[in-house]
């Protein structure tokens, strides 16, 4: 199974840039960069409920985002606030009181400002779960194992988002955003290479080699 960076990078991938960044007043750069960090992130937190018995309210939810948006994606952009929305309620099932602090950790890997992160974020957000509903239906995904095992795919066989570290880097006992803020450091550097998620995206989505 493809990768979720492969959807980024292919024509409805761009498409999808271009739809978000007009949408929220970012550059189809600074939408790349965020997409690139949020994605793999939903989906770990996604892997994550999963695996902590929340398997059946994802896969419920698939009945909503069975992939029709991508019929018209350009239509379904243009309803901002209703997608936002949506996707807002998504995003606080999927990370609950962690999404301040993942938003802010993805606004400085990304080095994109936390109001249009949090507006990019989002809107990805049920274009991510049609995405999954699509893919569960054309693998036959219906129990929790399989659910996990097509996330766990889509990630690239492990963890790529800042969820993964989400540990207590200064050793306080607390998650807070300076743990988030360690993460990040490691992250860039992990991704600085030529195999970044972030450089293969942004070349694709920019033309480069």
């Amino acid at each position: 199974m493809a990768k979720i960076t492969d959807l980024l990078n292919s024509d409805l991938g761009k498409q999808i840039i271009s739809g978000i960044g007009k949408q929220t007043g970012a550059t189809q750069k600074e939408t790349a960069s965020v997409l690139a960090n949020a994605m793999p992130t939903m989906l770990e937190g996604l892997q994550k409920n999963a695996s902590k018995g929340g398997s059946d309210g994802i896969l419920s939810a698939f009945t909503k985002h069975d992939g029709s948006i991508f019929d018209n994606i350009t239509d379904f952009l243009g309803n901002s606030k209703q997608v936002s929305d949506d996707g807002n309620g998504i995003l606080g099932h999927i990370f609950g009181n962690q999404l301040g602090s993942i938003t802010t950790g993805i606004s400085k890997q990304s080095g994109v400002s936390s109001s249009k992160t949090s507006s990019i974020i989002a809107m990805a957000a049920p274009i991510l779960m049609g995405y999954l509903g699509k893919q569960s239906q054309s693998s036959g995904v219906n129990s929790g194992s399989g659910l996990t095992g097509m996330l766990g795919s889509l990630l690239g066989g492990g963890g790529s988002g800042i969820l993964s570290s989400l540990l207590d880097q200064n050793g306080d006992g607390k998650l807070d955003i300076s743990d988030v803020a360690s993460v990040i450091s490691g992250n860039n550097k992990k991704n600085s290479g030529s195999g970044g998620i972030l450089d293969g995206l942004l070349g694709g989505l920019l033309g480069k080699k």
